[in-house]
Protein backbone atom coordinates (compact mmCIF):
# COMPACT_ATOMS: atom_id res chain seq x y z
CA UNK A 1 0.00 0.00 0.00
CA UNK A 2 1.62 3.46 -0.79
CA UNK A 3 2.13 6.19 1.43
CA UNK A 4 1.07 9.48 0.60
CA UNK A 5 2.25 12.34 3.29
CA UNK A 6 0.54 15.93 2.58
CA UNK A 7 2.08 19.02 4.55
CA UNK A 8 -0.35 21.76 4.62
CA UNK A 9 -4.65 21.64 5.00
CA UNK A 10 -5.52 23.97 2.24
CA UNK A 11 -7.35 24.43 -0.35
CA UNK A 12 -4.46 22.96 -2.29
CA UNK A 13 -3.72 19.94 0.23
CA UNK A 14 -8.10 19.42 -0.52
CA UNK A 15 -7.32 19.23 -4.05
CA UNK A 16 -4.12 16.61 -3.40
CA UNK A 17 -6.43 14.55 -1.75
CA UNK A 18 -9.22 14.54 -4.21
CA UNK A 19 -6.50 13.62 -6.90
CA UNK A 20 -5.22 10.86 -5.30
CA UNK A 21 -8.16 9.33 -4.55
CA UNK A 22 -9.20 9.96 -8.48
CA UNK A 23 -6.39 7.15 -9.26
CA UNK A 24 -5.90 5.04 -5.79
CA UNK A 25 -9.00 4.28 -3.46
CA UNK A 26 -6.66 2.58 -0.89
CA UNK A 27 -3.27 3.88 -0.63
CA UNK A 28 -2.61 5.10 3.36
CA UNK A 29 -2.73 9.52 3.00
CA UNK A 30 -1.70 11.10 5.77
CA UNK A 31 -2.23 14.83 5.99
CA UNK A 32 0.18 17.03 8.10
CA UNK A 33 -1.79 20.13 9.38
CA UNK A 34 0.16 23.03 11.54
CA UNK A 35 -3.33 24.92 12.45
CA UNK A 36 -5.92 22.82 14.46
CA UNK A 37 -8.73 23.23 11.48
CA UNK A 38 -10.50 21.53 9.27
CA UNK A 39 -9.83 22.85 5.58
CA UNK A 40 -11.54 26.28 5.07
CA UNK A 41 -12.33 28.97 3.01
CA UNK A 42 -9.63 31.59 4.24
CA UNK A 43 -10.80 34.21 1.77
CA UNK A 44 -13.89 34.23 3.85
CA UNK A 45 -12.27 35.68 6.98
CA UNK A 46 -12.96 39.58 6.12
CA UNK A 47 -16.76 38.21 6.03
CA UNK A 48 -15.83 36.22 9.65
CA UNK A 49 -15.05 40.04 10.64
CA UNK A 50 -17.89 41.86 9.16
CA UNK A 51 -20.21 38.41 11.03
CA UNK A 52 -21.71 37.80 7.55
CA UNK A 53 -20.88 34.52 8.10
CA UNK A 54 -19.74 32.36 10.45
CA UNK A 55 -17.39 29.19 11.29
CA UNK A 56 -19.41 26.28 9.98
CA UNK A 57 -20.35 28.08 6.40
CA UNK A 58 -16.47 29.22 6.34
CA UNK A 59 -15.94 25.13 5.77
CA UNK A 60 -14.82 24.37 2.51
CA UNK A 61 -15.42 20.20 2.35
CA UNK A 62 -17.73 18.68 4.89
CA UNK A 63 -17.32 17.45 8.12
CA UNK A 64 -16.76 14.08 7.02
CA UNK A 65 -14.62 14.91 4.00
CA UNK A 66 -11.40 13.36 5.76
CA UNK A 67 -13.18 9.91 6.93
CA UNK A 68 -14.50 9.58 3.16
CA UNK A 69 -11.03 10.29 1.86
CA UNK A 70 -9.60 7.76 4.05
CA UNK A 71 -7.34 10.43 5.64
CA UNK A 72 -5.62 10.99 8.93
CA UNK A 73 -5.25 14.34 10.17
CA UNK A 74 -2.31 15.01 12.27
CA UNK A 75 -3.61 18.52 14.20
CA UNK A 76 -1.31 20.59 15.42
CA UNK A 77 1.69 19.33 14.05
CA UNK A 78 4.89 20.75 11.86
CA UNK A 79 6.79 19.55 9.55
CA UNK A 80 10.15 20.48 10.73
CA UNK A 81 12.53 18.48 8.14
CA UNK A 82 12.58 16.27 4.68
CA UNK A 83 14.80 13.02 5.00
CA UNK A 84 14.89 12.86 1.30
CA UNK A 85 17.20 9.93 1.14
CA UNK A 86 15.08 7.98 3.34
CA UNK A 87 11.83 9.42 2.56
CA UNK A 88 10.79 10.34 5.97
CA UNK A 89 9.25 13.90 7.73
CA UNK A 90 10.63 14.83 11.17
CA UNK A 91 7.58 16.55 13.03
CA UNK A 92 8.55 18.92 15.94
CA UNK A 93 7.80 16.48 18.76
CA UNK A 94 10.56 14.35 16.90
CA UNK A 95 8.23 11.58 15.28
CA UNK A 96 9.20 10.26 11.99
CA UNK A 97 7.24 10.12 9.49
CA UNK A 98 7.42 7.77 6.00
CA UNK A 99 6.18 8.23 3.08
CA UNK A 100 6.09 7.34 -0.86
CA UNK A 101 5.13 10.51 -2.48
CA UNK A 102 4.67 13.87 -0.45
CA UNK A 103 3.07 17.04 -1.36
CA UNK A 104 4.55 20.64 0.49
CA UNK A 105 1.19 22.53 0.26
CA UNK A 106 2.82 24.53 2.91
CA UNK A 107 1.01 27.82 1.64
CA UNK A 108 2.81 31.11 2.63
CA UNK A 109 3.57 33.51 5.50
CA UNK A 110 3.11 37.35 6.24
CA UNK A 111 6.22 39.03 5.35
CA UNK A 112 7.33 41.63 8.16
CA UNK A 113 9.55 44.18 7.76
CA UNK A 114 11.61 45.33 10.91
CA UNK A 115 10.41 48.51 11.83
CA UNK A 116 11.57 50.42 14.49
CA UNK A 117 10.00 50.81 17.54
CA UNK A 118 7.68 47.67 16.49
CA UNK A 119 7.95 45.61 19.87
CA UNK A 120 6.45 48.59 21.65
CA UNK A 121 3.56 48.09 20.24
CA UNK A 122 1.10 45.65 22.31
CA UNK A 123 -1.86 45.16 19.79
CA UNK A 124 -0.74 43.80 16.48
CA UNK A 125 -1.78 41.02 14.31
CA UNK A 126 -1.13 39.32 10.56
CA UNK A 127 -4.64 38.66 8.80
CA UNK A 128 -3.41 35.37 6.98
CA UNK A 129 -5.83 32.79 9.19
CA UNK A 130 -8.59 32.09 10.76
CA UNK A 131 -6.99 32.29 14.12
CA UNK A 132 -5.95 35.69 13.04
CA UNK A 133 -9.53 36.55 12.12
CA UNK A 134 -10.42 35.57 15.91
CA UNK A 135 -8.14 37.38 17.75
CA UNK A 136 -8.56 40.46 15.23
CA UNK A 137 -12.13 40.13 16.35
CA UNK A 138 -12.15 39.74 19.99
CA UNK A 139 -9.24 42.67 20.22
CA UNK A 140 -11.27 45.81 17.86
CA UNK A 141 -14.10 47.71 19.79
CA UNK A 142 -16.16 50.51 18.58
CA UNK A 143 -13.37 52.85 20.06
CA UNK A 144 -10.69 51.22 18.47
CA UNK A 145 -8.89 53.10 15.90
CA UNK A 146 -7.17 50.78 13.57
CA UNK A 147 -3.75 51.04 11.69
CA UNK A 148 -3.60 48.62 8.54
CA UNK A 149 -0.10 48.53 6.99
CA UNK A 150 -0.99 47.20 3.32
CA UNK A 151 -3.22 48.61 1.00
CA UNK A 152 -3.31 45.16 -1.18
CA UNK A 153 -6.02 42.22 -1.22
CA UNK A 154 -5.14 41.29 2.20
CA UNK A 155 -5.06 44.67 3.94
CA UNK A 156 -8.10 46.15 2.07
CA UNK A 157 -10.16 42.93 2.90
CA UNK A 158 -9.15 43.44 6.49
CA UNK A 159 -10.29 47.10 6.59
CA UNK A 160 -12.89 46.33 5.12
CA UNK A 161 -14.23 43.56 7.48
CA UNK A 162 -13.63 46.43 10.20
CA UNK A 163 -15.14 49.43 8.90
CA UNK A 164 -18.14 50.18 11.05
CA UNK A 165 -16.79 48.25 13.63
CA UNK A 166 -14.09 50.39 14.68
CA UNK A 167 -14.23 54.16 15.43
CA UNK A 168 -11.37 54.74 12.75
CA UNK A 169 -9.67 52.78 9.87
CA UNK A 170 -6.75 53.70 8.30
CA UNK A 171 -4.40 52.34 6.02
CA UNK A 172 -0.65 53.22 4.55
CA UNK A 173 1.17 51.83 1.85
CA UNK A 174 4.61 52.50 0.35
CA UNK A 175 2.48 52.09 -3.35
CA UNK A 176 1.74 55.39 -4.69
CA UNK A 177 -2.06 53.73 -5.09
CA UNK A 178 -4.09 50.90 -3.44
CA UNK A 179 -4.01 47.17 -5.11
CA UNK A 180 -1.08 48.10 -6.95
CA UNK A 181 -0.12 44.76 -8.07
CA UNK A 182 -3.44 43.97 -10.25
CA UNK A 183 -4.71 47.65 -10.73
CA UNK A 184 -3.69 50.46 -12.76
CA UNK A 185 -3.41 54.10 -11.62
CA UNK A 186 -6.62 55.16 -12.91
CA UNK A 187 -8.63 52.02 -11.62
CA UNK A 188 -6.95 52.51 -8.43
CA UNK A 189 -8.24 55.81 -7.92
CA UNK A 190 -11.96 54.68 -8.74
CA UNK A 191 -11.54 52.13 -6.01
CA UNK A 192 -9.96 54.47 -3.68
CA UNK A 193 -12.79 57.38 -3.83
CA UNK A 194 -15.12 53.83 -3.27
CA UNK A 195 -13.92 52.80 0.31
CA UNK A 196 -13.08 56.65 1.15
CA UNK A 197 -16.59 57.22 0.65
CA UNK A 198 -17.20 54.44 2.98
CA UNK A 199 -14.86 55.74 6.01
CA UNK A 200 -11.39 54.55 4.88
CA UNK A 201 -8.70 56.94 5.44
CA UNK A 202 -5.36 56.46 3.46
CA UNK A 203 -1.63 57.53 3.72
CA UNK A 204 -0.59 56.20 -0.12
CA UNK A 205 3.42 56.90 -1.38
CA UNK A 206 4.16 57.01 2.48
CA UNK A 207 4.60 53.97 5.47
CA UNK A 208 5.31 54.10 8.91
CA UNK A 209 9.35 54.70 9.67
CA UNK A 210 8.92 53.86 13.12
CA UNK A 211 6.73 53.05 16.10
CA UNK A 212 6.54 54.95 19.55
CA UNK A 213 3.85 53.14 21.13
CA UNK A 214 0.58 53.82 20.06
CA UNK A 215 1.65 55.81 17.62
CA UNK A 216 3.03 55.52 14.03
CA UNK A 217 5.66 58.20 13.01
CA UNK A 218 5.24 58.00 9.03
CA UNK A 219 8.05 58.76 6.44
CA UNK A 220 6.41 61.84 5.86
CA UNK A 221 6.81 63.06 9.36
CA UNK A 222 3.03 62.70 9.94
CA UNK A 223 2.06 61.00 13.04
CA UNK A 224 -0.91 58.27 13.12
CA UNK A 225 -1.88 57.22 16.54
CA UNK A 226 -3.90 53.92 16.90
CA UNK A 227 -5.10 51.31 19.37
CA UNK A 228 -5.00 48.02 16.84
CA UNK A 229 -2.34 47.57 13.94
CA UNK A 230 -2.51 44.79 11.15
CA UNK A 231 0.85 43.96 9.61
CA UNK A 232 -0.39 43.21 5.91
CA UNK A 233 2.34 44.20 3.75
CA UNK A 234 2.60 40.90 2.23
CA UNK A 235 3.78 37.25 2.38
CA UNK A 236 6.56 34.91 1.01
CA UNK A 237 6.34 31.63 0.13
CA UNK A 238 7.32 28.92 2.44
CA UNK A 239 10.01 27.15 0.63
CA UNK A 240 12.75 26.40 3.37
CA UNK A 241 11.14 22.57 3.95
CA UNK A 242 12.82 22.24 -0.11
CA UNK A 243 15.83 24.31 0.24
CA UNK A 244 16.84 22.63 3.64
CA UNK A 245 16.38 19.11 1.38
CA UNK A 246 18.55 20.68 -1.23
CA UNK A 247 15.64 21.21 -3.51
CA UNK A 248 15.25 23.95 -6.07
CA UNK A 249 13.64 27.14 -5.35
CA UNK A 250 12.94 31.12 -6.40
CA UNK A 251 10.36 33.36 -5.36
CA UNK A 252 8.56 29.97 -4.67
CA UNK A 253 9.21 25.92 -4.81
CA UNK A 254 9.98 25.60 -8.31
CA UNK A 255 7.77 22.92 -10.29
CA UNK A 256 6.76 21.75 -13.92
CA UNK A 257 3.54 21.39 -15.34
CA UNK A 258 2.63 17.93 -13.37
CA UNK A 259 3.62 19.55 -10.15
CA UNK A 260 6.81 17.85 -9.68
CA UNK A 261 9.87 19.29 -7.55
CA UNK A 262 13.21 18.91 -8.29
CA UNK A 263 13.48 16.46 -5.78
CA UNK A 264 12.41 12.56 -7.09
CA UNK A 265 8.97 11.94 -5.41
CA UNK A 266 7.95 15.21 -3.83
CA UNK A 267 5.37 17.63 -5.18
CA UNK A 268 4.82 21.04 -4.42
CA UNK A 269 0.99 23.22 -4.41
CA UNK A 270 -0.61 26.67 -3.91
CA UNK A 271 0.95 29.22 -2.58
CA UNK A 272 4.25 28.06 -1.82
CA UNK A 273 4.59 26.95 -5.43
CA UNK A 274 6.31 28.47 -8.32
CA UNK A 275 4.86 27.26 -11.74
CA UNK A 276 3.91 28.73 -15.12
CA UNK A 277 1.80 31.68 -15.86
CA UNK A 278 0.58 31.28 -19.82
CA UNK A 279 -0.19 34.75 -19.61
CA UNK A 280 3.68 36.06 -19.54
CA UNK A 281 5.10 32.89 -20.56
CA UNK A 282 7.26 32.44 -17.42
CA UNK A 283 7.53 30.99 -14.05
CA UNK A 284 5.51 32.94 -11.36
CA UNK A 285 3.65 32.60 -7.81
CA UNK A 286 0.05 32.46 -8.74
CA UNK A 287 -1.06 32.97 -4.96
CA UNK A 288 -4.85 32.44 -5.53
CA UNK A 289 -7.70 30.11 -4.55
CA UNK A 290 -8.58 28.43 -7.68
CA UNK A 291 -4.81 27.76 -8.92
CA UNK A 292 -4.29 26.49 -5.90
CA UNK A 293 -7.16 23.69 -6.02
CA UNK A 294 -5.97 23.18 -9.37
CA UNK A 295 -2.24 22.14 -8.97
CA UNK A 296 -3.50 20.26 -5.65
CA UNK A 297 -5.26 17.97 -8.02
CA UNK A 298 -2.48 17.78 -10.47
CA UNK A 299 -0.36 16.83 -7.83
CA UNK A 300 -2.44 14.35 -6.16
CA UNK A 301 -3.00 12.56 -9.96
CA UNK A 302 0.74 12.16 -10.43
CA UNK A 303 1.76 11.16 -6.95
CA UNK A 304 -0.90 8.20 -7.52
CA UNK A 305 0.56 7.44 -10.51
CA UNK A 306 -1.58 9.02 -13.13
CA UNK A 307 -1.03 11.98 -15.66
CA UNK A 308 -2.43 15.40 -14.99
CA UNK A 309 -0.85 18.64 -16.49
CA UNK A 310 -1.37 21.91 -15.56
CA UNK A 311 -0.55 24.59 -18.05
CA UNK A 312 -2.88 27.08 -18.22
CA UNK A 313 -3.06 28.51 -15.09
CA UNK A 314 -2.86 32.15 -15.25
CA UNK A 315 -3.36 35.07 -12.52
CA UNK A 316 -7.26 36.37 -11.53
CA UNK A 317 -9.06 38.11 -9.10
CA UNK A 318 -12.55 38.79 -8.17
CA UNK A 319 -13.14 40.88 -5.55
CA UNK A 320 -15.34 43.31 -3.93
CA UNK A 321 -15.73 46.02 -1.71
CA UNK A 322 -18.72 47.12 -0.02
CA UNK A 323 -20.79 46.32 -3.11
CA UNK A 324 -18.22 48.04 -5.77
CA UNK A 325 -16.84 44.17 -7.92
CA UNK A 326 -13.45 44.36 -9.90
CA UNK A 327 -12.17 41.20 -11.57
CA UNK A 328 -8.84 40.85 -13.57
CA UNK A 329 -7.05 38.33 -14.97
CA UNK A 330 -3.84 37.85 -17.51
CA UNK A 331 -1.42 40.41 -18.23
CA UNK A 332 -2.27 44.72 -19.38
CA UNK A 333 0.43 44.10 -22.51
CA UNK A 334 -0.71 44.97 -25.81
CA UNK A 335 -3.88 47.16 -27.67
CA UNK A 336 -6.24 48.70 -24.96
CA UNK A 337 -10.29 48.59 -25.16
CA UNK A 338 -11.36 50.95 -23.07
CA UNK A 339 -15.43 51.53 -21.72
CA UNK A 340 -15.55 53.91 -18.83
CA UNK A 341 -18.46 55.76 -16.86
CA UNK A 342 -18.27 57.53 -13.35
CA UNK A 343 -18.72 54.35 -11.71
CA UNK A 344 -16.88 51.65 -14.00
CA UNK A 345 -14.04 50.58 -16.18
CA UNK A 346 -13.88 47.65 -18.76
CA UNK A 347 -10.85 47.23 -19.98
CA UNK A 348 -9.53 44.66 -22.54
CA UNK A 349 -5.64 43.80 -23.77
CA UNK A 350 -4.97 42.19 -26.90
CA UNK A 351 -2.11 41.62 -28.27
CA UNK A 352 -0.83 38.97 -31.23
CA UNK A 353 -4.73 37.79 -32.11
CA UNK A 354 -5.25 36.92 -28.47
CA UNK A 355 -6.77 38.22 -25.17
CA UNK A 356 -4.27 39.08 -23.14
CA UNK A 357 -5.89 40.46 -20.04
CA UNK A 358 -8.87 42.40 -18.44
CA UNK A 359 -9.56 44.52 -15.93
CA UNK A 360 -13.65 45.15 -15.29
CA UNK A 361 -14.46 47.30 -12.01
CA UNK A 362 -18.06 47.72 -11.81
CA UNK A 363 -19.44 46.13 -14.51
CA UNK A 364 -21.81 43.09 -14.57
CA UNK A 365 -19.57 40.84 -16.51
CA UNK A 366 -19.48 36.94 -17.86
CA UNK A 367 -16.00 37.52 -17.01
CA UNK A 368 -15.57 33.50 -16.92
CA UNK A 369 -15.78 33.77 -21.22
CA UNK A 370 -12.91 36.48 -21.17
CA UNK A 371 -10.83 34.26 -18.74
CA UNK A 372 -11.40 31.10 -20.29
CA UNK A 373 -10.08 32.78 -23.52
CA UNK A 374 -7.03 33.89 -21.83
CA UNK A 375 -6.13 30.29 -20.61
CA UNK A 376 -7.10 28.87 -24.04
CA UNK A 377 -5.22 31.24 -26.36
CA UNK A 378 -8.76 31.61 -28.39
CA UNK A 379 -7.71 33.27 -31.27
CA UNK A 380 -9.22 37.00 -31.70
CA UNK A 381 -9.75 36.07 -35.56
CA UNK A 382 -11.72 32.63 -34.37
CA UNK A 383 -14.88 34.86 -32.41
CA UNK A 384 -16.67 38.16 -33.18
CA UNK A 385 -14.38 40.10 -31.12
CA UNK A 386 -16.65 43.13 -31.93
CA UNK A 387 -19.43 41.43 -29.99
CA UNK A 388 -16.99 40.61 -27.33
CA UNK A 389 -15.83 44.20 -26.63
CA UNK A 390 -19.15 45.34 -25.43
CA UNK A 391 -20.13 41.89 -23.65
CA UNK A 392 -19.30 38.62 -22.74
CA UNK A 393 -21.35 36.33 -24.57
CA UNK A 394 -21.25 32.77 -26.37
CA UNK A 395 -22.84 34.87 -29.33
CA UNK A 396 -19.53 35.97 -29.75
CA UNK A 397 -18.61 32.16 -30.78
CA UNK A 398 -19.23 29.82 -34.23
CA UNK A 399 -22.23 27.36 -33.68
CA UNK A 400 -19.74 24.87 -33.93
CA UNK A 401 -17.59 26.56 -30.89
CA UNK A 402 -20.82 26.63 -28.75
CA UNK A 403 -21.58 23.08 -29.34
CA UNK A 404 -18.08 22.11 -28.23
CA UNK A 405 -17.62 24.58 -25.56
CA UNK A 406 -20.82 25.63 -23.77
CA UNK A 407 -22.17 22.48 -24.28
CA UNK A 408 -24.79 22.17 -27.23
CA UNK A 409 -25.95 25.95 -26.76
CA UNK A 410 -26.41 27.06 -30.36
Amino acid sequence: MKRYVIIGNGVAAAGCIEGIRKIDRTGEITVVSEEDRAVYCRPLISYYLEKKTDLSRMQYRSADFYDRMGCRVLYGKKAVRILNESREIELDDGALLPYDSLCLAVGSSPFVPRFEGIESVENQFSFMTLDDALALDAAVSENSRVLIVGAGLIGLKCAEGLTGRAASVAVCDLADRVLSSILDDECAAMMQKHLEAHGMRFYLGDSVGRFEGNTAIMQSGAAVPFDVLVLAVGVRANTALLREAGGEVNRGILVDERMQTSLPGIYAAGDCAEGFDSSVGARRVLAILPNAYLQGHAAGVNMAGGSETLENAIPMNSIGFFGLHAMTAGSYEGALYEEKTDHSIKRLFTKDDLLKGFILIGCNERAGIYTAMIREKTPLSSVNFEILKKAATTAAFSSEIRRKKFGGVV
